[in-house]
């Protein structure tokens, strides 16, 4: 079993580390996502123990607390949350090999890295992946972890994100259709469905907590319809259910998924993943690109979630998800930077900005069918919609009652000089860029730009080994 490093296990304690008030003022302007989507000019907001008590102008918040912070020339707004990634995939970024291939081909080239990795890798990729949102101001984050070789175990993740400081929903993925059985995966890094479930069951009763700002939850999570047998994916929802957990799978990614689906199971991703019972507001899907209008009607009614992940799509030529039909339709639509193999970065505002802007690449054949998706309304689907599909209420906007996960940005630097007419839609129009601050249930996890949780440089030089000897053999 693998222990996280010695002269790491300090960060887990000052990453938790919170005064009893907090109070932020002064700044530019806080954008609360609140049910009036509230902007607040000179405005700040003031915590206890890490719940909001107040949001609005300084001069109507308490003029003391324990810990402060002046945000005088700082934009505040709501920590953003990540609804799809892989964060083991930070060790096989800009593969060779696998730099110019279509889902399918990538995957295949890269099983076999994968496959050689460890419990201690498993750790330091949650590292380096959370460290990297946290920077560019995710508080919240989904993973999905869907193999498991050697001695790893989610725990390990789990372990990693401790010392991060930022909340992790993490997934109990699975992979039980081998090549030999018609699958995608080789047979060596599939499970059988009986060690699947007995894992999920354990990590459930173990670290799942579904209280009102809690740090851990765990969801279920087999890989997609061409690695995961029928049976598992039937069985791994009645498991969620029995435990009351969320449901997450890729689905409807490319047109060869498509395919597998209709030559294996007879039936095309959407109404194969209803087959099994995956459907309602439990449930979302990453990518859910090729969903056509009768299933973004479907996916409306039952409640069914997914999570847009704009660069993946665009890295893996696998097409544009019809994020203006979800919205008009209303389904739940968070967003996710996906793997850092098929995005090779983890900036979530940087995501953000793609997905306002591949958002308009789709509409551009006519411009019609209502307005382009505004800067506004994909900073919303990185809040309240990421919230929204993880099944939180306690996070994703700001306002009394709600957990303190806020971000601040600076705005007198130059990737945003002559955009401040309108300071809230310039942080995603302009260039993307690390945040100043970010504070987690009132924790204070970057400052003046930098991890106060972790140091990075030990990080980055441990990760990079085991990148080299896992890509290397």
């Amino acid at each position: 079993m693998f222990v996280c490093p010695a002269d790491e296990s300090r960060y887990r304690s000052l990453a938790f580390d919170t005064m009893s008030t907090l109070l932020v003022r002064n700044a530019s302007v806080v954008v609360t996502m609140d049910d009036d989507r509230r902007e607040i000019s000179g405005g700040g907001l003031f915590a206890r123990d890490g719940w909001i008590e107040q949001v609005g102008p300084t001069e109507e918040l308490p003029a003391t607390a324990d810990e402060v912070l002046d945000a005088r020339g700082h934009i505040i707004l709501p920590g953003l949350i990540n609804t799809h990634h892989h964060l083991y995939q930070t060790l096989t970024r800009a593969v060779p090999a696998a730099q110019d291939a279509g889902l399918f081909d990538w995957l295949k080239m890269l099983y076999p890295i994968w496959a050689r990795m460890t419990a201690a890798d498993v750790f330091v990729s949650t590292q380096v992946g959370l460290a990297e949102l946290a920077l560019s101001g995710c508080t919240t984050a989904f993973d999905h972890l869907y193999l498991f070789p050697n001695d790893a175990r989610l725990d390990d993740e789990i372990e990693g994100a401790a010392t991060v400081g930022i909340r992790l929903h993490a997934s109990r993925g699975s992979m039980s259709l081998g090549e030999s059985d018609g699958g995608l995966p080789p047979d060596s890094v599939v499970e059988s469905e009986e060690a699947i479930l007995e894992d999920t069951q354990r990590l459930i009763e173990t670290h799942h907590d579904a209280q009102r700002g809690s740090m851990v939850r765990i969801v279920v999570a087999p890989c997609s319809p061409f690695s995961v047998t029928s049976a598992g994916m039937r069985e791994s929802a009645e498991l969620a259910r029995q435990y009351g957990v969320h449901l997450h799978t890729h689905l409807a990614e490319t047109i060869d998924e498509n395919e597998f689906c209709l030559e294996m199971f007879g039936l095309p991703p959407l109404e194969y993943a209803e087959s099994v019972g995956w459907a309602g507001r439990d449930v979302w899907f990453a990518h859910a690109v090729h969903i056509d209008a009768a299933g973004v009607e479907w996916m409306a009614a039952t409640g069914t979630g997914a999570a847009h992940c704009p660069t993946s799509n665009m890295r893996l030529a696998s097409g544009i998800a019809p994020v203006r039909a979800y919205r008009d339709a209303g389904v739940r639509l968070g967003l996710g930077v996906d793997g850092s193999a098929s995005n090779d970065g983890s900036h979530l505002l940087a995501e953000v900005r793609q997905a306002m802007l591949l958002s308009r690449l789709e509409a551009s054949p006519t411009l019609k069918g209502g307005p382009l998706l505004t800067a506004r309304r994909a900073l919303e689907i990185a809040t309240r919609g990421g919230a929204d599909v993880l099944g939180r209420d306690d996070v994703g906007y700001l306002a009394p009652g709600m957990a303190a996960d806020f971000i601040a940005i600076d705005l007198n630097q130059l990737a945003l000089a002559g955009a401040l007419h309108d300071p809230v839609a310039a942080v995603v129009f302009c260039q993307p860029h690390n945040v100043d601050y970010s504070f987690v249930q009132g924790r204070r996890i970057v400052d003046q730009g930098r991890l106060t949780t972790l140091e990075l440089e030990p990080v980055i030089e441990r990760h990079n080994e085991a990148a080299r000897r896992i890509v290397n053999g």
